[in-house]
């Protein structure tokens, strides 16, 4: 009995999850189900029959579940339903990644192209997943990379997301409204900002009256 479960789990094969992926998936603003799907579609050769009865059992969901996955994977550009037809009739339904390899396609050339700024932006995710102390959600990602987008500076952002934990705030909504002053106040290095702080920080010298006396004109 042991020997023959043995054989059935050794015959269910193994899903490879290339590494690049793991590490871009939640800047393609997919949750943990969407990646798992993807990874078992691209597994599977990229061309998998919709058999909504074996894709359920294979991934270990119900049907709108499943559903509810394909059509937010749809929404985003990353698989499409290709219909098969012979003398006008319906032959066969299958879900196809091509979309998704062009998309990790143009990721990885853009990595190649700019092997720095991706490395950059890779620390500046795990900077604010160590000030918060968990894991960044899609959401999260997606804001953050709008930030790099807008070209605010990785250096601004982090003393941004500094300042927001230095008063025991952690969340995006408290950093974005920072970065928003600190536009509005013309600050555009880092450096900007702590010469502001320095401004604030520094009292303020007070004018003293000095009563003028002219000794020499005092009657004696």
């Amino acid at each position: 009995m042991k020997t023959k479960k043995m054989i059935e789990f050794m015959k269910m094969g193994y899903i490879i999850i290339p590494k690049f992926f793991l590490k871009q998936y939640k800047t393609m603003n997919l949750n943990a189900d969407e990646f798992l799907l993807l990874v078992y579609l691209v597994n599977e050769g990229g061309r998998v029959p919709l058999n909504i009865n074996q894709l359920t059992n294979d991934m270990g969901l119900n049907n709108n579940d499943l559903l509810t996955l394909i059509h937010h994977l749809r929404e985003k550009k990353l698989i499409n339903v290709v219909v098969e037809k012979k003398d006008k009739k319906v032959i066969g339904e299958y879900l196809v990644v091509d979309a998704f390899y062009n998309k990790m396609g143009m990721m990885v050339i853009d990595y190649l192209n700019n092997d720095n700024m991706a490395s950059e932006t890779n620390n500046i995710y795990e900077s604010f997943e160590k000030e918060f102390g968990r894991t960044l959600s899609p959401m999260e990602y997606e804001i953050i990379k709008t930030w790099l987008e807008k070209n605010i500076k990785e250096e601004l952002i982090i003393g941004a997301l500094k300042e927001a934990v230095y008063n025991g705030v952690s969340n995006l909504r408290y950093i974005d409204k920072i970065l928003y002053e600190w536009g509005q106040q013309g600050f555009k290095t880092l450096q900007d900002v702590k010469k502001h702080h320095r401004k604030l920080q520094t009292p303020k010298t007070t004018k003293k009256e000095v009563f003028s006396y002219n000794w020499l004109e005092d009657d004696v």
